[in-house]
């Protein structure tokens, strides 16, 4: 396989090849899901990718497909109990087994905290919290069948610090971080190891959104980080991709903050 099809310098290493992945929240591009998945493929996974954009999910796994990987896609409410379960059967009936989650998905509710309802506060614990406690739950499940996994949850800096009209981002984010730890030392005799993952400013759809769609407006706000710059999808894609592989084979309840020194100041 030539990684160059899927916009990755040079040829294929295979550090996960053979492993089973699923990656939630893959459709939007440029994003953190969509070239996790993307990644993953290049080093020789079989992925399954799932949104609640079915078109979109279905355009990953396509560009997957097309650049000699292999992938399907599923269409997933992450906040279903009953999604979750289907997801993880589809994958096991296709694939066998699953090595690797990849807990993506996720919204932003950012408001000050007196323009906050209740409303956004339960959205935002649902799609961000809820999700992730199904993702692992019935993963591990399958995980243990298989003999071990790797567990992989996008938190956020906002889990890690207080940020202004993050109310319920931050402790959705927290509460991800806790929880991966909780789930590492109950399930690392199953050698199933857990870890979260903390991005900064990430050039995403998503920041796309928060600065207005001015790329400028959000470089602005990383030129005081100590790198200067914002991050881009692969600079996540990459602490995945090496989460994923028998390289971090001893590495389970960690956190790994990824973003330009923004919590070092």
């Amino acid at each position: 396989m030539d990684c160059t099809k899927f916009g990755l310098r040079g040829k294929l290493m295979g550090r996960v090849q053979g492993k089973i992945a699923m990656v939630t929240g893959a459709a939007s591009d440029p994003g953190l899901g969509h070239t996790a998945a993307m990644t993953l493929a290049a080093e020789g996974a079989r992925l399954v990718v799932t949104d609640v954009d079915a078109d979109g999910a279905e355009r990953c796994a396509q560009r997957i497909r097309d650049a000699g990987g292999e992938a399907i896609s599923f269409h997933q409410d992450v906040t279903s109990e009953s999604a979750w379960k289907e997801a993880i059967a589809a994958t096991v009936g296709t694939y066998g087994r699953l090595d690797i989650l990849v807990n993506n998905a996720g919204i932003a509710v950012l408001k000050p905290l007196a323009d906050l309802t209740l409303a956004d506060w339960n959205r935002q614990i649902e799609v961000n919290l809820t999700s992730v406690f199904l993702g692992c739950k019935y993963a591990a499940a399958e995980m243990r069948r298989a003999g071990g996994g790797s567990i992989i949850n996008l938190s956020s800096v906002a889990g890690l610090v207080g940020l202004p009209g993050c109310t319920a981002y931050g402790a959705s984010k927290g509460g991800v971080r806790l929880m991966s730890k909780s789930i590492a030392v109950e399930l690392g005799r199953d050698r199933i190891r857990c870890n979260s993952v903390h991005p900064g400013v990430i050039w995403t759809n998503m920041q796309s959104g928060a600065g207005n769609g001015s790329r400028e407006a959000s470089e602005a706000m990383t030129a005081f980080l100590p790198l200067g710059r914002m991050g881009e999808p692969a600079d996540i894609a990459n602490c995945i991709l090496y989460l994923s592989s028998d390289e971090s084979a001893y590495v389970t309840g960690a956190e790994f903050t990824i973003d330009g020194g923004m919590t070092a100041t």
